[in-house]
Order: structure tokens, then sequence, then C-alpha cells
């Protein structure tokens, strides 16, 4: 059932996103919408048919010890805030953003997605909190993305923020988008020291791969 499982969660959280977005906008002549909820359900209907058994049912039901319990509810938060307010600047026009650009942004959304699914697939310990696995014999990953940069599933999520942002066609729903960047940058941060710090062989790997999200800058 970890399969159906996850994929069900994806596919229902697409219909969320949607529902809520339409709902405030009071129509659903939004492409940009439409295409997000449709990479959506799609992400999540590949990772749940390709992706490791073991690294599925840590993301869905993860072990003890996570030393993040901020970014999982703030970004909650933060989506839902986006999405509502994307809907309301639908109906009102408040900033709506030109069609060329929500066509590019859902490009760039799912191009960052491909990136997420990359990092996933690569590293079957990717957790949905920050913690040393021990229980599942950790081991630090080098190989694909990794070895340009130490997070690049954390890199794909913050573009994934901001082109998901424009493609749902709402200049100040990008506003909460600065909340989750920085969330993400916190959380970075967090696991990297605590990587180093418990993670046999992560501070070599660190040593060798210098960049956390984006080579030569960060």
């Amino acid at each position: 059932m970890t399969r159906l499982t996850f994929a069900a969660r994806w596919i229902v959280m697409a219909l969320v996103f949607a529902a809520i977005v339409f709902g405030c906008a009071g129509r659903i002549d939004l492409p940009g919408v439409w295409a997000v909820a449709g990479l959506l359900a799609t992400f999540g209907a590949v990772l749940s048919a390709v992706g490791d058994v073991g690294m599925l049912r840590e993301r869905q039901r993860p072990g003890q010890g996570s030393q993040d319990r901020i970014t999982q509810p703030v970004s909650l938060v933060v989506m839902l805030s986006q999405w509502i307010i994307a809907g309301l600047d639908a109906r009102f026009g408040w900033s709506p953003i030109p069609l060329p650009l929500v066509i590019a942004g859902a490009a760039g959304y799912a191009l960052a997605l491909v990136a997420v699914l990359w990092a996933i697939l690569t590293n079957r310990f990717y957790s949905s909190v920050v913690r040393v696995q021990t229980d599942r014999e950790q081991k630090p990953v080098t190989a694909g993305p990794y070895a340009f940069v130490r997070h690049p599933g954390y890199a794909g999520s913050i573009f994934c923020a901001l082109c998901g942002g424009v493609a749902i066609g709402s200049w100040v729903a990008l506003i909460p988008t600065a909340v989750f960047i920085g969330l993400f940058i916190r959380r970075t941060l967090l696991e990297d020291r605590l990587l180093i710090a418990e993670l046999p062989g992560y501070a070599d790997y660190a040593r060798q791969v210098r960049y956390r999200l984006l080579p030569g800058i960060f």
C-alpha cells in the first residue's frame, strides 16, 4: 500500500490546490493553475511508481529524531496563503501576470520538478524530516545531482516555489514565496550541520562538494 497511498496523497494535494485557487477565483479559465495541478499529480504518480520503497515509507512515516519541527507546518501555511492570494488576485485583478510569463513559469516549474525527482530517486535516504537515519544505515550520497551541490532537492524545491508562483498568475502571490525560501535555506543549514557532525563520511563529502544549493554562490 505504500506506493498507492503515496500517489494518492500527491493527487489529493493537487486537487486541493486547484479547488482552493479556482474557488477563490470564482473561475476555472486559469491555464497555469491547470498546469501546476497536473504536474503535481504527475510528479507524485511517477515518484510513487519508481521510488525506493524504503524511501517512500520514510517520507510518509519518518523515524524518530527530527531536528526540524518548523519547516513543514510553516510551509503548509505559506502554500495555502499563496493559493488563496492567487485565487483572489484572479478574481479581483490585483496583479495579473501576462500569459507568456505564466507559460514560462509552468515550463520552469516542470523542469524544477524533474530536478527534485532526480535528487529523490538518487537518494534512498531522502526523508521528509531532518534526521540521521541510523536505523536505515544511512550513508552520504555523492552521485547524480549530489556531485554538484549537497542539497539538490531543496534547491529544486526553491525553484519550484518561484516558478510555480509565476505559473499561477499572480505577482502578489509571490510574496509568501520569500518565507518559503527562507525556511529552506534555514533547513539546509540545519541539516548540513547535523550531517557533518553525526553522519560518518559526510564531512569529507562536504569538503569535496563545497556548495549547498547553488554552485559558485551558496
